[in-house]
C-alpha cells in the first residue's frame, strides 16, 4: 500500500492533468457508471467522523473526514482527513492519501475546469474573494486554465495578507503574473474578468449590481449549506443560466435554494455541466457574455482526483 502525503502530493501535482480528470468524472457521472451513496456522519462529544466512499468501474475510494471543532483551540484544523483508494475487484487497500491536500487541489481543479469552459479566451485578470485555503486553489487553477497577467484579493477580515500573497505569488510560479490585494469587494469586481468566491458567508459577498457582474465569468466555491450564501440577486439579471455538478446542489446550497424558493431562480435555468460538456451546443463564452458556474463537490471528484494523483506518482517511483 502506498502512502501519500501533502509533499508527495504536491511533488506530483499536475494542474492541467487535475482538470482533465475532473472532465474525465463528469463523464463517468453523465454514463451513470460510478455508485456514490449519501454520506456517513457519526458523532459523538462534539466529535464527527464523516465517511464519503464512490465506487467506479476502476477503483473503490472513501473520503475519511474529522470535525472537531475544539481542535481551534489548540491550534489544530477542525477539519482534517484521509482518502483510501482499494482496489476494485479484490477490495485491497491500494494508497491512502492526505484528505487535506486532496480536497484542496481537486476542488481548485474543479473551478479551474469551469474557468476553462466557460470564461473567455481572452480573460486575463482573476479576482478571488476570500484568502483562505479554497481561495489560493481557485487562484492557482484559475492561471493554469487562462493566460493571468493580475491576480486580485480581497479578504472582507483585516489580517495581514503580506505573507498569503508572496506564497501565492510563488505557488503561482509566474513572473508575468502579478498578485495585489484590493481595499474594497467593488474594486475587485470591477478589475477582474474572472471573479471565484471561496468564503461560508450567509450573506452576498459580491455587490448586488447588474452592470458591475456583466460580462464576468463566476466561479461559486464557498457555499454548501442552505443557510450560506455568496452570489447576490444580481446575477439572475445578467446570466442566464447556472451550470452545477449534480442536482442535489439545489438543495445544498443558498445560493441555489434560496432563489429557487423565492421565484428569481427557475429549474429550466440550471444546467448540470456534465450535460453541457457532453453538448455539441455549447455556450460561446466572450466580452459581455455573463457565465456562471456553482460547485458543492461531490465523492466522485475526491475519487477520480485521488485515482489520478496515484498513478502519476506510481510513474515516479
Amino acid at each position: 500500500m502506498i502512502v501519500l502525503g501533502k509533499k508527495e502530493i504536491e511533488a506530483v501535482m499536475d494542474p492541467q492533468k487535475m482538470m482533465d480528470q475532473i472532465e474525465e468524472a463528469y463523464r463517468i457521472f453523465k454514463s451513470g457508471k460510478y455508485y456514490m451513496p449519501p454520506r456517513t456522519s457519526v458523532e459523538n462529544e462534539n466529535k464527527t467522523m464523516m465517511y464519503m466512499p464512490c465506487y467506479t468501474s476502476d477503483v473503490i475510494g472513501t473520503k475519511i473526514l474529522s470535525i472537531f471543532p475544539d481542535n481551534a483551540k489548540l491550534g489544530l484544523p477542525s477539519i482534517d482527513g484521509i482518502v483510501l483508494l482499494n482496489d476494485h475487484e479484490t477490495g485491497s487497500p491500494a494508497a491512502v492519501l492526505d484528505g487535506q491536500a486532496v480536497t484542496a487541489w481537486r476542488t481548485g481543479a474543479v473551478g479551474g475546469t469551469g474557468i476553462r469552459h466557460l470564461a473567455a479566451e481572452d480573460a486575463h485578470t482573476a479576482g478571488i474573494v476570500g484568502a483562505g485555503v479554497q481561495g489560493f486553489y481557485q487562484a492557482v487553477y484559475a492561471c493554469a486554465a487562462r493566460e493571468i497577467h493580475t491576480v486580485y484579493v480581497y479578504n472582507h477580515s483585516d489580517r495581514d495578507l503580506t505573507d498569503y500573497l508572496l506564497r501565492l505569488k510563488k505557488a503561482i510560479d509566474n513572473p508575468g503574473t502579478k498578485v495585489v490585494q484590493c481595499k474594497t469587494v467593488e474594486e475587485l469586481v470591477r478589475q477582474s474578468d474572472i471573479i471565484c468566491t471561496t468564503t461560508p458567508s450567509e450573506i452576498p459577498v459580491l455587490p448586488n449590481d447588474a452592470e458591475l457582474l456583466r460580462g464576468k465569468c463566476i466561479i461559486a466555491i464557498g457555499s454548501y449549506t442552505p443557510q450560506m450564501r455568496e452570489i447576490p440577486d444580481a446575477i439572475w439579471d445578467v446570466a442566464e443560466r447556472v451550470y452545477i455538478e449534480l442536482p442535489y446542489a439545489c438543495e445544498e446550497s443558498g445560493d441555489l435554494c434560496q432563489p429557487l424558493a423565492e421565484g428569481r431562480l427557475t429549474q429550466d435555468r440550471v444546467v448540470l455541466m456534465s450535460d453541457y460538456l457532453s453538448s455539441a451546443d455549447r455556450e460561446v463564452s466572450g466580452k459581455g457574455k455573463t457565465t456562471y458556474f456553482k460547485s458543492v463537490g461531490m465523492g466522485l471528484f475526491d475519487v477520480c482526483i485521488a485515482q489520478k494523483i496515484l498513478e502519476i506518482a506510481k510513474e515516479r517511483l
